[in-house]
Formats: structure tokens, C-alpha cells, sequence
């Protein structure tokens, strides 16, 4: 009949489908077990990293022993043995790093001082770095030596030379840093102080002395103007007694010198009062021949 025929059709059908996806799923776990034993073989360096390898045990393929191997793996793809080798990625750029510390001066001051560093490994030193201090080198070393050597060389220094003479100072803590870095193969491309602040008690006194230095200019000051007060005073009474010497020696010789300086006032008031609005000044009239008349000049205060 139409249904058993029918019903025999789809379980035909049924059967293939399986069989399909059974392939694919097959198929599937193959490649992703392919893709999984690829990444196992396989691995990367970015730019700026540097790799180094460390062999679990010794590699039957190339014939390197256990442990950290000595050379340097660039940038890249590259091949691994897996469960044998394990790289070990190394960042070999530049990085910044602040480090802070409280030391003393010669003189027994508190100071305040924080250093900034540019540093890097040693690229050819990489698998020694790793076998003496990890990966992690620059937090191991890097503030160690800097407080070490902050502290030798700012004992060197009063407080007042470390604000005099910071470059000095900048300098021989960049030399000695460079030199004690070296000794764990890492690069330190600038060294700067970037923050140096004293104690309280050292402000204080600062100011202390600075109000000190303040109050005796001006004390200078004082003497100095009463100096030149006192100079100006001795010329002005020596002019004063030479020009009544003078003006006696004139008196004995005639009365001209009183008229002189009786025309002289006369002029400078006429000269102020002609100033004023409500004065106006009125000549005696003249008589003939360019001769004057017996009149009186009068000035005239002319209220509203």
C-alpha cells in the first residue's frame, strides 16, 4: 500500500541525514583537534618583545639540553615542541618608572625626593636576566638601587647645596645608577630628579631666615637713606651759608640786590594771581615820550 511505502521513504531519508551529520561532526572534531595541535606547535612575538626558551626536558629533536637555552628569539612566528618547550616573552621596550624616597642630608634634614627612570634589558642578557630574576626584573632591582644610591648621594650634600647645586647632584646619581644597573644587565636611558621638597621643620627655618635677610636689607636700606639725608643736609646749610655770605658781601656794595629780589617776588605774584579769574590788573597810565606816569598799577579781586 501508499503508507508503508511511504514510511519506508523517510526512514531511507532519516538514515542518510545521520550518516551527513555524523560526518560533519566528525569532520569538525578533526579540524578543531588540527587547529589545536597547530597552536600547540606554533607561537608569537610581537614588536617589541624578545623571546627566550625554556626546555622541560631535554629536546630529543635538536639535541638542546634542559633549562634556559642561551640565544634570543626576534619577532615573529616560530615553531615549539609541545610539553617540552615553554617560551618565555620578554617586553623590551622603554618604560617609564617614578620611585620615591625619604632620605637625610649631611646636615640632618629630612628630604623628599622622587626619581624618574627610562629603562630596558639588556636584549643579549635576556636569559640570564630570566634565570637571576624572572620576568618581573625591573620591580626586583629598579628601587632597590635607586633608594641605595639616593641615600649615598644625598649624604654628601647640605640641604641648602642639594637646591644649589641639583644638577650636580642629578648627575652623579645618574652616573652611579647607570653603573649599578649595569651590574644586573639592565639599560637606563634618562634619570631625572623630578620632585625634591624639604621637611617642615627646614621650611620653617627657611623662612625663618629669609625674614632675617629681609629685615636687615632694609635695616641697610634705613642707614643708607639717612646717610644720604645727612649729606644732602651738610651741602644744603654749606650752600645756604656761601649764599648768605654773598648776599651780605651785596648788601655791603648798595641796595640793588633787595631791588632785584623785591622785582623778583613782584613778578612771581603777578604771575599767580594773573592766574585767577576774578583778578584782573589794571596798569597806571603812561604819560608821553616813553616815559611813565606818576599813576599806581592797581589789581582788582572781582566777586560775582
Amino acid at each position: 500500500s501508499f503508507y508503508p511505502l511511504l514510511q519506508a521513504q523517510l526512514n531511507k531519508m532519516q538514515a542518510t541525514v545521520d550518516r551527513m551529520l555524523s560526518r560533519l561532526a566528525m569532520g569538525a572534531l578533526a579540524l578543531s583537534g588540527g587547529a589545536a595541535a597547530v597552536n600547540s606547535v606554533i607561537y608569537d612575538v610581537d614588536g617589541g618583545k624578545r623571546a627566550i626558551m625554556f626546555n622541560r626536558f631535554p629536546n630529543p629533536f635538536t639535541g638542546e639540553a634542559s633549562g634556559i637555552q642561551r640565544y634570543v628569539l626576534k619577532e615573529g612566528t616560530h615553531i615549539k615542541v609541545p610539553w617540552i618547550q615553554d617560551p618565555k616573552i620578554f617586553d623590551i621596550r622603554t618604560r617609564p618608572r617614578a620611585i620615591p624616597t625619604v632620605t637625610g642630608t649631611r646636615d640632618l634634614q629630612m628630604v623628599n625626593i622622587t626619581l624618574r627612570l627610562l629603562s630596558r634589558p639588556n636584549i643579549e642578557k635576556l636569559p640570564l636576566i630570566y634565570q637571576q630574576l624572572g620576568l618581573d626584573y625591573d620591580e626586583r632591582i629598579l628601587p632597590s638601587i635607586a633608594n641605595e644610591v639616593l641615600k649615598s648621594v644625598v649624604a654628601q650634600y647640605d640641604a641648602e647645596e642639594l637646591l644649589k647645586k641639583r644638577e650636580s647632584v642629578s648627575r652623579e646619581v645618574k652616573e652611579q645608577l647607570i653603573q649599578r644597573a649595569a651590574d644586573f644587565h639592565i639599560v637606563l636611558e634618562d634619570i631625572s630628579i623630578t620632585h625634591l621638597t624639604f621637611g617642615k621643620d627646614f621650611a620653617t627655618a627657611i623662612e625663618k631666615k629669609q625674614v632675617a635677610q629681609q629685615d636687615a636689607e632694609r635695616q641697610r636700606f634705613v642707614v643708607a637713606k639717612a646717610e644720604q639725608e645727612r649729606k644732602a643736609n651738610v651741602i644744603k646749610a654749606e650752600g645756604e651759608a656761601e649764599a648768605a655770605k654773598l648776599i651780605s658781601k651785596a648788601l655791603k656794595q648798595g641796595p640793588a640786590l633787595v631791588d632785584l629780589r623785591r622785582l623778583e617776588a613782584a613778578r612771581d605774584i603777578t604771575a599767580t594771581l594773573s592766574q585767577a579769574k576774578n583778578i584782573v590788573f589794571i596798569p597806571s597810565g603812561g604819560g608821553g615820550g616813553g616815559q611813565s606816569g606818576g599813576g599806581t598799577n592797581m589789581l582788582l579781586n572781582l566777586r560775582d
